[in-house]
């Protein structure tokens, strides 16, 4: 645990005694501050007093004591409407932060040359921090690794100069971090998202934009008009920028998604590194329009990189490589021994001639976009649960590939409408029926390298606690299904 001394002799307030919470509070203790925790749910305010925590009702407090309000990220900030906490702070002009607040202060306070990556974006984000601490670990690099992934980042080793902090931010805890200031801070793309907790989609691009604001280096996904705008403004502010993109061309005039705009970005500055899908190969860009490409490494044979949005992905992750002193050989053999990310693209394996692939971490349709990007055809698809705006309209140019839609959840009756006409479906309810019935289906199919795939464009908690306990219960049924195929193999 990282102690923050930062606060030490002052009074913190701490809403929200989840597990960041607790942390936050603890460190916090540990460095001196006088601490007043509280929290709406009964149930967390005892693991809190179990804790040794003191609690203090927020609500009754004089709020005129504290030096700060350390909330946690779950809390509403702005939207739908600010939390009464949030409210009395702002009366009283108390500053409101959160724990990876807290990371920044300590480090700027304990070992401000120390390397940190922070890696934001509606999608991609998760796989591209696993990836990051993966190659620099690969090559003998102490990384520590959290934030919205794995352990909260005061739970990991403090600042030091030997260490590598990689973190994975959500919107809402770039939010609350008005000290942000990564060494390296990667974009990777923003599309709608979360919108009832940013109020609107320039809101929600702002938020991520600040993660870029005090970046030394700053590494932006150019798939996007938001993020080549926020590439520019940089740019503009004479701010070291690196753009990754996927083309299907070694040519510049085929880079996607707009070659002027791309053309323009490399006038003014821009470093390159292009993902090229139709070879696997990722290749470093002098910058200049018609400068040399450079293969850094081959990603046709790494199935956990499948899909042009992992061969962008595995920029990002050299872009960072090359900026923290990797070769080029150090990186690819890095790339060619990544395992993949739970419950994203994770092939959990083979079922005769059906490939079983678990996307659990697919909560919307651009993230699901990605996956059916990634098959050419044969894919019985799961999909289900609560719906996000837009629902899967915008995946209707995907539809061709199902060999068969089989529909969860709530979301069941509006998917049916959506793929009407346009693919086979069935009502299968739950996830056990879905994923028996698309196996079955897909090992009697036409198709002689069928995929079952669950990405299901939905959050889950009509019928799950996370979509990791989703991704978990779909790993399990797939064991289950495979032992027994297993078994009548040896027997036959």
């Amino acid at each position: 645990m990282i102690t923050i001394s930062t606060f030490a002799g002052k009074e913190v307030a701490v809403f929200g005694l989840a597990r960041s919470g607790i942390t936050a509070a603890e460190a916090l203790r540990a460095g001196g501050a006088k601490l007043a925790c509280w929290d709406d749910g009964e149930q967390q305010r005892a693991a809190a007093s179990a804790a040794g925590l003191p609690l203090v009702d927020l609500d009754a407090a004089d709020w005129r004591q504290f030096a700060a309000l350390v909330l946690a990220p779950g809390v509403p900030l702005t939207h739908p409407k600010p939390h009464w906490t949030v409210e009395k702070a702002r009366a009283t002009g108390v500053e409101v932060i959160g724990d990876v607040e807290l990371f920044f202060r300590e480090r700027a306070a304990t070992a401000p040359g120390s390397t940190v990556v922070a890696i934001t974006g509606t999608n991609g984000k998760s796989t591209t921090t696993a990836l990051v601490a993966h190659v620099l670990r690969s090559a003998g690099r102490r990384v520590a690794m959290g934030g919205n992934i794995g352990v909260g980042v005061l739970s990991l080793e403090p600042p030091s100069p030997d260490v590598v902090h990689v973190l994975e931010l959500s919107s809402f805890q770039v939010d609350l971090t008005p000290s942000l200031a990564p060494t390296i801070g990667i974009l990777t793309n923003i599309t709608p998202d979360h919108l009832d907790r940013h109020g609107t989609i320039e809101n929600y691009s702002a938020v991520k934009e600040r993660l870029l604001r005090d970046a030394e280096v700053g590494v932006v996904g150019m798939g996007d008009e938001a993020c080549r705008a926020i590439a520019g403004r940089r740019l503009a502010q004479q701010k070291r920028t690196i753009g990754c993109l996927v083309a299907d061309d070694a040519t510049r005039a085929a880079i996607a998604p707009s070659s002027a705009e791309i053309a323009a970005l490399l006038d003014a500055g821009l470093e390159l590194l292009v993902a090229r899908s139709s070879s696997g190969v990722v290749r470093h860009e002098s910058g200049a329009a018609d400068g040399p490409a450079v293969s850094v490494a081959d990603l046709a044979a790494v199935p956990a990189l499948r899909g042009p949005h992992n061969a962008e992905n595995a920029a990002f992750a050299v872009a960072v490589a090359l900026e923290l002193g990797l070769g080029n050989g150090q990186i690819a053999a890095a790339l060619g021994s990544f395992p993949g990310l739970q419950h994203r693209m994770e092939v959990l394996g083979r079922i005769g001639k059906v490939t079983v692939v678990n996307d659990s971490k697919a909560t919307n349709a651009d993230s699901v976009e990605k996956a059916l990007a990634s098959f050419d055809g044969g894919i019985f698809w799961i999909a289900g649960g609560i719906a996000k705006d837009g629902g899967i309209e915008s995946l209707a140019r995907y539809f061709p590939r199902l060999a068969k839609a089989y529909l969860i959840g709530e979301s069941a009756g509006d998917f049916a409408e959506t793929l009407a006409g346009k693919a086979e479906f069935v009502h299968a309810a739950t996830l056990p029926k879905a994923i028996e019935a698309a196996i079955e289906d897909a090992l009697t199919s036409k198709y002689e390298s069928p995929v079952v795939l669950l990405s299901p464009a939905c959050a889950s908690f009509d019928q799950y606690k996370s979509f990791e306990h989703r991704g978990e219960h779909f790993r399990a049924l797939f064991e289950v299904r495979h032992r027994a195929e297993s078994s009548r193999e040896v027997l036959s």
